[in-house]
Formats: structure tokens, C-alpha cells, sequence
């Protein structure tokens, strides 16, 4: 397509490089952004800016935080004590989302899956060790997703900390086999984690 200027050609280039977005959406974007004020477009440059020039990893639970330590993790009204294992940041926002939950949150960064080569060490499963060091967390959650994988890791963990005295529990299975749990809605989702359920090596 002939988009008769380079720097057009260039911002459609980049804009299509997102997650299901095409070059005609591409397009369409860079066209609404040019009868946008001038304003608008760079906030918006200045916001990606700073998306991937400033944001961090909280130390304690790596969600995406703006300081060392996240709002969650510093927030002293939660409840130190049940420590909630998810794969990824999003699936933190979703069970905040639902407002059923007052414990912390570990994010390992993904599950384990041979098939695409990754293992324990990748994840931040040695994180959980430290929080049971410290003596404070009496119960894990293990909120992953329904799935071979999640099932996989959640197996791991159990087998690697079941004898550090503490309890397991897993979310109850509102969410159907075989989703992720950033799909589920809100309602099913606050329903499992507070209907959450003994975790063992039958679970």
C-alpha cells in the first residue's frame, strides 16, 4: 500500500506490530490520531514512553508496580499470612477485580510446560520459598488456570514446599477446565476464590 509519506508508512508499521491489529486498523489509528490535537498524540507517546521506560516489578510479588515495593504488597490492611500463586499479572488484576480477596499475591511469570521449554527455574517459584521462610504465610493458594500446564505447576509446588507446615488450598472449580483465568467473569472467578478448597496430590 502506498501510503505517499515515510513517516505514515513508518507509525502503520509499528501500530501493526500490536496483538490483533492488522494494517488496515493500523491505519485507521494513525489516521485518527492526525485529526486528533497535536496534545492528544503526544500524551499518548509520552504514556508508551513511560510504560516501558519506568515501570518495575514489585520485589515481593513481581506485579507491575511504580515503586520498589507494589500498593498491593505494602497495603498493611491485607492479610500476610495466605499468599495467592498466579501466572501472571493480568490474573492478579482479575481476582482484584472481584474484590473477594485480601491476602498477597506471588506472580510466577507463567506455568510450567515442557513443550515450550519452560521449566521451574524459569518462574519464580524460589520467591515462594522465601515468603515461607519468613514464617508468616500459613496457607498458598494456588490460583492458575485450569489447564494441563497450571495443573502441572500447581503439582510442582506442592511437591516442593508440601513439607514447610503450611496449607494448600486451590480456587474452586467455577472456572471451567481448561480456561484461563483471565477470561473468567468476575463473578465466577470471586466465587472460586472464595469457595477456594483443600489442594492435595488427588486435587
Amino acid at each position: 500500500m502506498d501510503y505517499s509519506s515515510k513517516v505514515l508508512a513508518k507509525a502503520v508499521e509499528e501500530i501493526s506490530g500490536l496483538p490483533g491489529i492488522g494494517k488496515k486498523s493500523a491505519l485507521r489509528l494513525a489516521l485518527h490520531l492526525l485529526r486528533q490535537p497535536e496534545s492528544q498524540a503526544i500524551a499518548l507517546a509520552n504514556a508508551l514512553k513511560n510504560l516501558v521506560t519506568e515501570i518495575r516489578y514489585c520485589r515481593e510479588c513481581h506485579n507491575f508496580s511504580d515503586d520498589e515495593i507494589c500498593d498491593i504488597c505494602a497495603d498493611s490492611t491485607r492479610n500476610d499470612e495466605i499468599l495467592c500463586i498466579v501466572e501472571d499479572v493480568r490474573d492478579v488484576m482479575a481476582i482484584e477485580n472481584t474484590n473477594k480477596f485480601r491476602g498477597k499475591y506471588l506472580v510466577l511469570g507463567g506455568k510450567i510446560s515442557p513443550m515450550e521449554g519452560i521449566g521451574p527455574n524459569q518462574l519464580h517459584i524460589s520467591a515462594i520459598e522465601r515468603k515461607l521462610n519468613t514464617k508468616v504465610v500459613k496457607e498458598l493458594v494456588f490460583a492458575l488456570s485450569a489447564t494441563m500446564e497450571g495443573d502441572t505447576t500447581a503439582y510442582y509446588i506442592y511437591k516442593r514446599f508440601k513439607d514447610f507446615g503450611v496449607k494448600f488450598s486451590t480456587i474452586a472449580r467455577g472456572i471451567s477446565i481448561g480456561d484461563e483465568l483471565e477470561y473468567a467473569d468476575e463473578i465466577s472467578l470471586g466465587k472460586s476464590i472464595q469457595n477456594r478448597i483443600p489442594y492435595n496430590e488427588a486435587g
